[in-house]
């Protein structure tokens, strides 16, 4: 009797179907930090028996050809956002911002840097147009019956390969071109909500609001410069009466890299996942020689210092100065590090080219974390409950960390400053003996995980999600496919003062015969 019964239930188990078949993904991924958080999603997706096919460029960085979890295609370039041109990048900026005045700093930073952003997508248009020159790959995509393309929006590609292959799209997403992706998706009044780079929170003096709408401006002159390197290649490939901007924003599912625990208060959208602090999770042992190097610390515990997936080292003078106050220092350090080895290096001090940061932050004996305040050490500090000094070089860094300084958990330190008046060695040692920061940032850690399911599987469940319901058009408002003045009601405005203006013509009107009725009669009368 209990055999049949096992029978029975194996049985029903093989007959009843599962609730989303493993589907086919086709991925569209962004080189450095971008493909860390990406390939967390994948391996996710690869557990649950999803088959994932990546399209890499030639001159690809990070995304290896070859890999146990995913399959992938090559397309041949010319020129690639490599190593090479993001390093020289990064150069320049910290070049620049060390001996920058303020506005012209925020002029380079908003305007100046239009021209690079324009080559980087020219670069990544060429990408585009590899796929979709190459008959044979095209064949290839299409006999492969994906069920979605999942890509990250920063750059332009994974829009018009989903709409030219007409399958489902899902972004993993924080960036959309040049702006936050929260703008142009969903409402978003400048008066409370800060553009990136403006440094504003959502408490915004009258000149800090005034700052916050002419970056708005700029960003937005950014986007349609960009935009029209995406809508040539539109128009070529899907049609001229299709406007890139409009596909752009007819995703079905946006995964977006951040939660209401990190991001300020602002309006959304039924098809917005957040999924902030996705990539994060429990510490594991760490290697041995690690180990032995963080337990040597005692009492004093540990620093980790990482300024991110871009950026290897600093410059030289720069480096000896915040080597010097690591030395002076009780705590060990452990420094991702991969230039030549600082004059004043202490003996406190590990420099190493590569370290498990998650499992490093997640140690008992980690007191504080010096980041650069990209997305990824950001939200690992606040899941770990971290204290941060920043050090922001580019980019949203300067936005994420102040979003922890304004919750009490952080410090932010300048290019311009870092290494003056002993600038570094004060506000580490002020994180590092205030016990608030310490609070704090246990406490956004407590608010973060306590969610009903957590981040990276609600992201995976979307994704199925889109796979089993062949996209979620239920969760898409109108708004992207209408035009300006419709969306902000400027056609009704005119309307109806054109209405209340006629109305008191008429009200007019008729006083005036009224009047001159009566005035009539009482001249007869007279």
């Amino acid at each position: 009797m209990r055999l049949l019964c096992c029978c029975s239930a194996l049985l029903l188990l093989i007959l009843i179907p599962r609730a989303c078949q493993g589907g086919n993904i086709l991925v569209l991924p962004i080189e450095g930090s971008h493909w860390v958080n990406m390939d967390v999603l994948l391996q996710a997706l690869h557990e649950k028996e999803h088959s994932l096919t990546i399209l890499r460029s030639s001159k690809s960085w990070y995304i290896k050809e070859k890999s146990s979890y995913y399959d992938s295609f090559t397309v041949q370039v010319e020129r690639s956002l490599d190593q090479k041109f993001i390093t020289k990048i990064i150069k320049e900026v910290i070049d620049f911002e060390r001996g920058a005045l303020p506005l012209i700093s925020f002029l380079h930073t908003s305007v100046g840097m239009i021209g690079t952003f324009v080559d980087a997508h020219e670069a990544v248009g060429d990408f585009v147009r590899g796929v979709l020159d190459d008959t044979e790959l095209l064949k290839k995509l299409k006999d492969s019956e994906f069920d979605l393309v999942l890509t990250d929006p920063c750059w332009g590609g994974g829009v018009i390969l989903a709409k030219y292959l007409n399958i489902p799209l899902v972004y993993n997403v924080r960036w959309l071109l040049g702006g936050e992706a929260h703008l142009a998706i969903a409402p978003s009044p400048l008066s409370y909500i800060p553009i990136t780079g403006s440094g504003n929170t959502d408490k915004m003096t009258f000149w800090q609001r005034v700052k916050n709408v002419a970056l708005h401006l700029v960003t937005e002159t950014q986007n349609h410069i960009v935009s029209q390197i995406y809508q040539k290649i539109t128009n070529k490939y899907l049609g001229p009466g299709l406007d890139y901007k409009e596909l752009m924003l007819d995703a079905d599912i946006w995964l977006m890299r951040a939660d209401f625990v990190f991001e300020f208060p602002r309006p959304t959208m039924p098809n917005v996942v957040y999924m902030g602090g996705f990539q994060c999770k429990p510490a594991k042992p760490l290697p041995e020689h690690l180990e032995e190097f963080v337990q040597s610390s005692g009492e004093h515990g540990v620093i980790l210092m990482s300024l991110g997936t871009f950026v290897s080292e600093l410059p030289a003078d720069m480096t000896d100065e915040i080597a010097a106050a690591f030395a002076k220092l009780p705590q060990k350090v452990i420094w991702r590090h991969k230039g030549d080895k600082p004059a004043s290096l202490g003996n406190n001090t590990l420099l190493v080219d590569w370290m498990p940061q998650n499992d490093i932050l997640g140690h008992p004996k980690i007191k504080l974390f010096v980041a650069h305040g990209g997305t990824n050490g950001v939200q690992e500090a606040m899941y770990h409950g971290v204290p941060v000094v920043g050090l922001p070089l580019f980019f949203d860094q300067y936005d994420n960390l102040l979003r922890l300084k304004e919750r009490g958990g952080a410090e932010i330190l300048s290019l311009q400053t870092v290494d003056k008046d002993d600038n570094f060695l004060k506000t580490v040692q002020r994180v590092l003996t205030e016990p608030s920061y310490r609070m704090n940032m246990q406490r956004l850690s407590r608010l973060h995980r306590d969610t009903p399911l957590k981040p990276l599987d609600n992201a995976l469940f979307w994704i199925e999600f889109v796979i089993r319901h062949k996209g979620a058009a239920h969760l898409k408002a109108q708004s992207f496919k209408m035009p300006w003045y419709s969306y902000h009601s400027f056609d009704v405005f005119l309307f109806l003062g054109g209405v209340l203006l006629l109305v008191l013509l008429i009200v007019f009107m008729l006083i005036r015969c009224l009047y001159n009725r009566m005035c009539k009669r009482k001249m007869k009368h007279d």
